[in-house]
């Protein structure tokens, strides 16, 4: 063995033990995204019983109920992790990996269930996937070489109106609402598709701003790798 080599083995890293693991893995931030993941097939197996032909209308309207719960429930933990671990001082690279993955995990479920439900078109949940997985993509890129892409204004706009659609499309019913100086029927299920369309628009300005600052960052990243080093006068 070389002296290159001895130096490379002092320079590496410590592992972590499967202690450090288990604490990250089970530290009260990453217990309420774990719970997200957990509720995603109950959502999913409310929303397959909201169909009022099949199961009748009080059985399919408790199942709305159920199902927009669960989701808003587990909405408000993807805020209340984050917004923890910063407090708490428990911030994990388990937790990066998860958070972001449980988010999608539930979106996607709820947009996959609804095409099957034939309440939103098999194109816009396309679209809506396919921007998630492009940017998933280039975030394992910029990764790989070094460097972190943030997240901007678009997407969090996205998010917000992705989850506040969701919420709608989940009601599907027209129902009489009561506002703080007025009711009426809201029909839901119109409510939440526009909403949802508004977040593809969103969705789609995220991606494209994604785009121009990865190129632009990769360029950066690559010009500083082949300049020249200084020299000395």
């Amino acid at each position: 063995m070389d002296a290159a080599d001895k130096t490379r083995r002092k320079k590496r890293k410590p592992k972590r033990g499967p202690s450090a693991l288990r604490n990250e893995i089970f530290n009260l931030p990453n217990n309420l995204t774990l719970a997200r993941v957990a509720v995603i097939p109950l959502v999913v197996w409310a929303m397959t019983h909201s169909d009022d032909l099949i199961y009748g209308a009080w059985h399919a309207r408790l199942a709305v109920f159920v199902a927009t719960s669960l989701f808003a429930l587990a909405s408000i933990t993807d805020f209340l992790d984050g917004w923890l671990a910063r407090i708490l001082n428990m911030q994990t690279m388990f937790g990066r990996f998860l958070d972001p993955l449980a988010d999608k995990l539930l979106v996607l479920a709820c947009l996959v269930e609804l095409v099957h439900l034939d309440r939103t078109p098999a194109w816009l949940v396309v679209l809506l996937l396919s921007r998630e997985v492009a940017i998933t993509g280039l975030r394992a890129i910029s990764a790989e070489e070094g460097f972190l892409l943030p997240s901007d204004r678009w997407g969090k706009w996205k998010t917000a109106m992705q989850m506040i659609g969701l919420i709608a499309l989940l009601l599907h019913f027209p129902m009489h609402t009561n506002f703080i100086f007025f009711s009426v029927v809201v029909n839901y299920h119109r409510v939440g598709l526009v909403i949802l369309l508004l977040s593809m628009v969103f969705s789609l300005i995220s991606a494209s701003s994604y785009m121009l600052s990865f190129l632009r960052t990769t360029f950066a990243h690559h010009a500083q790798q082949i300049a020249p080093p200084d020299v000395a006068a």
